[in-house]
Order: structure tokens, then sequence, then C-alpha cells
């Protein structure tokens, strides 16, 4: 791939991984960043991921501040976002391209019931405030369990995505495909049409 904003022209491919990060967005190596910055680097180093998370010199906090910042697509932000089930109160996390929005209705037939998380519910289920929730690296919940998480094959339309690194000013570079060998998480449609 030569063009880190075209779409993906192999997404079956698993070992498909995304192009060099742009001289642009400078190495990170100062090791004072916050915890959970921290943890999601260890995450990726312990799954030997190929690229360290980035620190923004601007707030990467919503899709459009990140894909401004980055210089790539809108849709090619792997936004979270959190839901709490109803039925129990454990968390469930979305990946989801930066372009698109969530429809519940299409996420509750994976989940059952669900609401509206607020920063407080976010930050005790993730460990990471609300504009940094990274599919991983994880603080562990009081109760233990990490959120349920769940990856919108919208994202499979490129073929370099960037996720929050744990903080509003931290990023990291992957493959969808990578996305969902790091998480585990199912690929599911769950952008609104």
């Amino acid at each position: 791939m030569s063009d880190t904003t075209s779409p993906a022209t192999s997404a079956a491919d698993p070992a498909a991984t995304p192009a060099a990060i742009p001289a642009s967005i400078p190495a990170t190596v100062d090791a004072a960043r916050p915890d959970g910055f921290q943890r999601v680097r260890a995450a990726l180093r312990a799954l030997s991921h190929e690229h360290e998370p980035r620190w923004l010199e601007v707030s990467a906090r919503s899709s459009q501040e990140a894909a401004d910042a980055l210089g790539v697509a809108l849709g090619q932000i792997a936004k979270s976002v959190v839901f709490r089930r109803k039925a129990d109160g454990s968390a469930v996390l979305v990946i989801a391209s930066g372009d698109k929005r969530v429809d519940e209705r299409k996420l509750e037939a994976h989940t059952g019931k669900l609401g509206r998380a607020d920063a407080d519910y976010v930050k005790a289920r993730t460990g990471f405030s609300i504009g940094g929730v990274s599919p991983l690296g994880f603080q562990p919940a009081e109760e233990g369990v990490h959120p349920q998480l769940f990856i919108d094959q919208e994202l499979f339309r490129f073929d370099a995505i960037w996720a929050a690194a744990g903080h509003p000013n931290g990023v990291f570079l992957m493959s969808p495909q990578q996305l969902v060998a790091l998480t585990g998480a199912p690929v599911i449609e769950v952008a609104q049409s």
C-alpha cells in the first residue's frame, strides 16, 4: 500500500499491514507519559505489535481532531464507543470507523439492551478517560471483567487505521486485520445505514 487513505484492496488478508508511519508524526520516546498511554504501550509490546504508540502535540479527543492531526481520512480513526449493558451493568465497547455512527439496535442484537455510559462509568470500566479509550491495555475493573469488544466491519474499508492509545493525545497505527488479532474481538455490522 502506498497511500494510507486508500480503501483496502485485500481485507481478507490476515497478514495485511499498514504503510509506515508518516515522518510528520514523531516517535514517542518520553517514558514519563500518563499511565493509560504506558499501559497501551506495554500491551502493544507484549503482543509484538510493530508500531509504537505516538504522542501527538495536539488533542485527538474526537475522531475529527485525530484525523486532522494525523492527516488521514475521518474513517481511518478507530473510535471507541462504550455502552452499559442494562441486564448486568457490564461494559460493551465498539471499535467503529470515525465517519460512522453506531446503530444501537444492530449492536443490541449481539448484546441485549444497552444504555449510555457516562464519563465516570467509562473510566471505572476501562481505566481510560473518554477521548483516550484504547481497544487494549485496560485497567482491571473492580469486578475483574474487561469490556466485551466488537469491531465494526466499516473499518475494513481502509488498509491503515489509528486508535486511541490510552490518552486523548495518544494514538497507534495498525491494519483492521491487526486490530482483530490484537483484541480477539468479533467483526460485526453496527454502523447506521
